[in-house]
């Protein structure tokens, strides 16, 4: 449960922020109101100024788009852990064909033993970053453009 005193951060006001111009572009305010209700969500100190902002748009609208937000961040953090597992996915494969080299050049046992823990990795890696694929596919489609932390 939130307390109207609590102070806010930086990133819960550019939150509101960007729900006010989503507001604005959806006809629930007009410029005039959008000007100062920006001017008073940048200087809110606490929750109860922050409530202030969005005072008289419809709940089921904010809850809306408070909830399309959020599955958005959620997209992000899928989208940057499929990242670091490709990243580790690539450096582990580098590794182990290093290795591979190093044990051939100095033995001559040449058999390709990373080709079995690369693939099986790499299946794993297949399936984890299927949201940088859809997310690819739909640019390419002319979806919506790539989040970032900005844009929230």
């Amino acid at each position: 449960m939130t307390k109207p005193h609590e102070r806010v951060s930086h990133a819960e006001r550019e939150s509101a922020a960007k729900m006010l111009a989503d507001a604005t572009g959806a006809g629930y305010l007009t410029t005039d109101e959008f000007d100062g209700r920006i001017a008073a969500a940048y200087s809110a100190v606490t929750r109860a100024d922050l409530d202030r902002v969005a005072a008289e748009l419809p709940p089921e609208w904010v809850r809306g788009w408070e909830k399309s937000r959020r599955r958005a961040e959620r997209v992000v953090e899928k989208q940057a852990a499929a990242r670091r597992h490709l990243a580790a996915y690539v450096a582990g494969s580098g590794l182990m064909i290093t290795i591979w080299l190093v044990v051939g050049l100095a033995t001559g046992a040449w058999y390709p033993w990373p080709l079995w823990p690369i693939l099986g990795w790499g299946f794993g890696v297949w399936h984890h970053t299927k949201p940088l694929r859809e997310a690819r596919a739909l640019r390419a489609d002319g979806g919506p453009p790539p989040l970032s932390r900005g844009m929230l």
